[in-house]
């Protein structure tokens, strides 16, 4: 494995340098200073070449160039996650108006909000072996495309229920291909040393994705009537598809150790990524933790409006908060578990930490919330917020683990772990729509699951997870 720069942008010129021999753990304790400004050197065993990369000092002045296609890739795939969660919250938002309008009953609405995870779940194989084959820049763009041409597809079908259901679940295929094409492109040109930050960035767009999708989807709305959010978010779609150019985002240096490490081999190995106890761990914490976020991203724009009585506008600034913590906590947690790993701390103890923490803090708040009922509205939403907020340690948990064990196939283990994380999609949301129907109560319906999934899938993550390399062939 590399050693690689401490920071996203890479400086031009490297003042440190590691050499360790293949025997003993890669780790910056084996660094020798040295004033050489070659790129990188060798360590030759028996058996693999490992290729040292190297690592800026703190006192480097170098400025880092965002021009380089490796970053400027990075960014815009940060974009189409941004346009991704604006395209799916969008529906919780319009959903509102629409039931008023068409006389959906909650068990309807739930339904027709899930149905996008319908697509998200079964498109993600075919997402990871498109991505592994073809590389994920190429899948990445169809994915937008066809997810934004089918969002501007919702207001012509909404009328008819099956049409509107298909529309959505087109969104979800488009969707559904897009992570395992993102964790392709940084395991094929990011290294451990700087992989959380580069996850962070372009998962961390789903956040800002929320944000925005929350904040402007109700002025449209109150303004131009429910149709316009959806050709407005999927014009921004298909604009995007025109800006993005990923020609040489791989660079010299990253390609030729992506190239050693993601080779094509006769066939995948199925068999042995099932016989993993960590790619276990990686598919229950991937569904318990989409549980808990599926479920309220979708419910929270309806609940805070049953609660708070707020009109839409309203309900949907409130709804922005757990998303809006999330950012500062995504940036802090990046840049805490790239220096926890670079200072010599296991990899997979940073990754069960942060795992843990995303697990247990939203859990906490809900419980909270359950318990005690009488709470004023304003402290259960200051209590949802700090807890799902806190959830986004899972983008320097969960999300790093598949690079981690595995450069080679980190795309396709994306979607194996990310169909599971599809289900609470297709069956969370809509069983909360169910559960309140039945019982008029966000507690049974909405927090006990999720404190539920969060409690047992920190306890098999703790227990199973690993970022140890996994030899599957």
């Amino acid at each position: 494995m590399a050693a690689v720069a401490l920071c996203l942008g890479l400086p031009r010129v490297a003042t440190k340098i590691s050499i360790c021999p293949r025997s003993s753990p890669l780790s910056t304790k084996h660094l020798r200073l040295r004033n050489g400004s070659g790129p990188r050197f060798h360590c030759v065993s028996q058996d693999k070449e490992d290729e040292i990369t190297a690592i800026p000092s703190s006192t480097d002045t170098a400025s880092v160039s965002w021009n380089q296609p490796k970053y400027r890739v990075i960014l815009m795939a940060s974009l189409a996650f941004v346009i991704c969660n604006m395209d799916k919250v969008n529906l919780s938002v319009a959903i509102i108006p629409m039931s008023q309008q068409f006389g959906w009953p909650a068990t309807t609405s739930g339904l027709v909000q899930s149905s996008l995870f319908l697509g998200y779940a079964f498109s993600q194989l075919p997402g990871g072996w498109l991505s592994r084959k073809f590389s994920g820049k190429y899948v990445l763009r169809g994915g937008v495309f066809l997810w934004s041409l089918a969002t501007m597809a919702v207001p012509l079908s909404a009328r008819y229920l099956p049409l509107i259901l298909a529309s959505r679940v087109m969104v979800g295929v488009g969707e559904g291909v897009s992570p395992s094409a993102a964790t392709d492109l940084v395991a094929r040109t990011v290294s451990a040393n700087e992989r959380s930050r580069a996850v962070s960035v372009i998962f961390g767009g789903l956040s800002v994705g929320s944000i925005a999708g929350l904040l402007f989807a109700p002025v449209f709305i109150e303004n131009f009537g429910w149709q316009s959010v959806f050709y407005v978010f999927g014009l921004l779609g298909l604009f995007w598809c025109l800006l993005f150019n990923p020609e040489g985002c791989d660079s010299e240096t990253d390609q030729a150790s992506a190239d050693n490490e993601t080779g094509q081999p006769s066939k995948v190995p199925w068999s042995a990524f099932f016989k993993s106890p960590p790619v276990w761990a990686m598919i229950y914490a991937h569904f318990c933790g989409n549980w808990g976020y599926f479920t309220l991203l979708s419910w929270m724009p309806t609940f805070v409006s049953d609660e708070l009585h707020l009109n839409l506008t309203n309900a949907a600034l409130i709804s922005i908060l757990p998303p809006l913590a999330s950012v500062p906590v995504t940036s802090f947690a990046a840049v805490w578990a790239d220096s926890m790993i670079t200072s010599g701390l296991s990899t997979t103890v940073v990754r069960k930490i942060c795992q843990s923490i995303a697990f247990l803090s939203p859990s906490a708040s809900m419980s909270i919330v359950s318990l005690v009922p009488s709470l004023p509205p304003w402290s259960v939403i200051l209590l949802l917020t700090s807890g799902i907020g806190l959830s986004s340690f899972a983008l320097s948990g969960l999300y790093c683990t598949h690079q981690d064990i595995s450069r080679k196939y980190a795309g396709i283990l994306l979607g194996i772990t990310n169909t599971a994380g599809a289900i609470p999609g297709v069956v969370g949301v809509a069983a909360t729509g169910y559960i309140f129907d039945q019982t008029d109560s966000w507690t049974l319906s909405l927090f006990l699951p999720s404190i539920f999934f969060y409690v047992t899938g920190a306890t098999v993550w703790n227990v199973f997870a690993s970022s140890q390399p996994q030899d599957f062939e």
